[in-house]
């Protein structure tokens, strides 16, 4: 049924929710503005700058010009890779890395399709970049999600239509960039509730039954 499948980074293939979580709040500190778990749930699949003006706005910090908020967001992804360089191999679950070669053993296409512009170095770290047969992300997209263009460049890149790719995220913003696209979804954790989506995960490795 499928021919590829398209995986969002954070939240799926890996978890540094944390990672940004005590970038941001770092960030957030610096410039006296409130920053919490509810704020940050906001922010999960929103590109850099959006994130922080989504936290500008729960504070109501409106003076800051675009070089001060250019400033503060690249602090925080300097913050943040600081932080990375302390992935490893032994962070990536294992249901993760068997389901990959699992999907690859049957003949299906595997791509990364996420808005984050460190995803190859997070790949690097996990030592996992060598098996995606193409990777979209925030180097190479103008429109972060719920915009489709990360899940159409990582469709175009595997010679793939959409409606023969399966997009899995767990943003609900992920689904609706996947179903505005023309591509079926796979949701896990909070992309489950949403209406548009294909499949809802239990697991990671429900996926071998869903493409098979």
């Amino acid at each position: 049924m499928y021919q590829a499948v398209i995986f969002d980074l954070d939240g799926v293939i890996c978890h540094t929710d944390s990672y940004h979580y005590k970038a941001w709040k770092f960030i957030a500190d610096k410039i006296g503005a409130t920053f919490n778990e509810t704020i940050n749930g906001k922010l999960r699949g929103v590109g850099r700058l959006d994130s922080l003006d989504i936290i500008l706005k729960e504070s109501g910090i409106c003076h800051l010009s675009p070089n001060e908020k250019a400033f503060l967001a690249e602090a925080k992804n300097d913050y943040y890779l600081h932080l990375l360089d302390y992935m490893a191999p032994q962070d990536l679950d294992e249901s993760v890395l068997r389901t990959l070669r699992d999907l690859k053993n049957i003949g299906i296409k595997i791509a990364i399709g996420s808005s984050s512009k460190n995803a190859k170095r997070i790949l690097e770290k996990l030592e996992i970049i060598n098996m995606f047969d193409a990777i979209s992300d925030g180097t190479n997209i103008s429109h972060a999600k719920p915009n489709p263009e990360v899940f159409t460049k990582a469709a175009e890149m595997l010679g793939v239509l959409p409606s023969c790719s399966l997009v899995v995220e767990d943003a609900i913003s992920g689904v609706e960039a996947a179903s505005r696209g023309g591509f079926d979804s796979a949701g896990l954790g909070d992309a489950k509730s949403h209406p548009n989506v294909t499949f809802q995960l239990s697991n990671f490795e429900d996926l071998i039954g869903i493409v098979r």
